[in-house]
């Protein structure tokens, strides 16, 4: 696969993207985490989505093998598993392209294994996740690309088994959280520090069921 898309991209964006291999050799540093169905990953630079790509792959391989004889606690799980990747890029293709790649992977598994029983609701589910998972904007910033807009992340917290919870962020507002040495890092739900230093959600959102969450923005 080319590292690059155009040598005007790579002059006025650097854009370079990394190989199958290396992506590879860097996940399996922390190739526990990558395997842990609810650990969370962002990607400042995600590009068209190598990396997340790949941690989505491997999370969905650990949620196959342990509830896939129950489609209902696979599609549980595997939208978990969805909820925890994260992304920001410069350009709106490569965010799209992305998404798309992502989904694509969700949904080549999910019918692989349930064929005409998979449901729309679910997919709906999953595309909902990644429109506000994966986001345009600058890392740099902190804000929409050519905007004061600044990027807001949600954050989906399972409770009461197929219920989730949503709340959203300002990523500036996580940052300084983190920057405090908040135990957990990104989006940790239980705080013990300063609580000056505790992020404060722009959104709060009330329990909806995993199926539904594009209900949401109705």
């Amino acid at each position: 696969m080319s590292q690059t898309k155009s040598k005007k991209r790579v002059a006025d964006h650097g854009e370079v993207f990394t190989n199958e291999r290396e992506v590879n050799a860097m996940l399996d540093l922390v190739k526990q985490e990558t395997e842990r169905i609810d650990s969370r990953f962002l990607e400042p630079a995600c590009g068209d989505g190598n990396f997340l790509v790949e941690i989505l792959r491997r999370k969905l391989d650990v949620v196959s093998k342990r509830y896939k004889k129950n489609q209902l606690d696979y599609e549980r799980y595997a939208v978990i598993a969805v909820s925890s990747i994260y992304g920001i890029d410069l350009l709106e293709d490569n965010v799209e392209e992305c998404r798309n790649r992502l989904f694509y992977i969700f949904q080549e598994q999910y019918q692989k294994l349930y064929k005409d029983q998979i449901k729309t609701d679910c997919l709906q589910s999953v595309k909902f996740i990644l429109r506000k998972n994966i986001i345009q904007g600058d890392a740099l910033t902190l804000n929409k690309v050519d905007s004061e807009e600044p990027i807001v992340f949600a954050e989906w917290s399972a409770v009461n088994g197929s219920m989730l919870k949503r709340r959203d962020y300002t990523m500036a507002n996580l940052l300084q959280a983190e920057a405090a040495k908040i135990p957990g890092g990104l989006f940790d739900s239980v705080y013990e520090s300063d609580p000056a230093f505790l992020p404060k959600a722009v959104a709060d959102y009330p329990l909806t069921h995993f199926l539904k969450l594009q209900e949401q923005d109705a």
